[in-house]
């Protein structure tokens, strides 16, 4: 499984995006960072946590999604007429609700000091 990449911030303002356990040289004054310094249970604790909020989210579509065709199919097909509002209900209450709570939790989430090699 792969995790996030994590953001390297160099002394001199250059960022880059590395993968987790990678080295990353800057251009500008040549030092090199490595990403393996992170402890790797935070790592892939928080790559866990985050990979379970997106099963918990699809689990719930499909909840919904089953449960609508059921209704859909035990009370014919004049209920269809009723998708665009369970999908507006969806897209317009549900999602953000979860995105906000999701990047609530992102901006929470421990950072790292490096020190350059």
């Amino acid at each position: 499984m792969r995790g996030a990449r994590i953001t390297v911030r160099c002394d001199c303002g250059e960022i880059q995006y590395v993968p987790y356990g990678e080295r990353w040289e800057c251009p500008k004054c040549g030092r090199r960072w490595n990403t393996a310094q992170i402890p790797s249970e935070e790592y892939w604790g928080i790559m866990r946590e985050m990979r379970q909020e997106r099963l918990r989210i699809m689990a719930l579509a499909i909840v919904v999604g089953v449960g609508f065709a059921a209704f859909a199919i035990a009370n014919g097909p004049r209920t269809f007429a009723l998708a665009p509002v369970v999908l507006g209900v969806w897209l317009l209450f549900v999602m953000p609700r979860w995105r906000r709570r999701l990047r609530a939790r992102a901006r929470s989430l421990p950072t790292w000091k490096l020190k350059p090699e």
